[in-house]
């Protein structure tokens, strides 16, 4: 797992309240804070269905 690259959402106010994904070949982890406590990982697929419901 890649948690060295987390990059924030654009859409994220000021403060670590924020989204942040990390990628890796075949998975997608998810956060709500750059500190990484509790992480959520899904497939590409997953991923991508969660956006396009949104």
């Amino acid at each position: 797992m890649i948690t060295d690259r987390w990059q924030k959402s654009s859409y994220c106010q000021e403060g670590d309240a924020c989204v942040h994904i990390s990628t890796d070949l075949d998975k997608v982890h998810i956060t709500d804070s750059g500190a990484a406590q509790t992480i959520v990982t899904v497939s590409h697929a997953a991923f991508a269905a969660l956006l396009k419901s949104l």
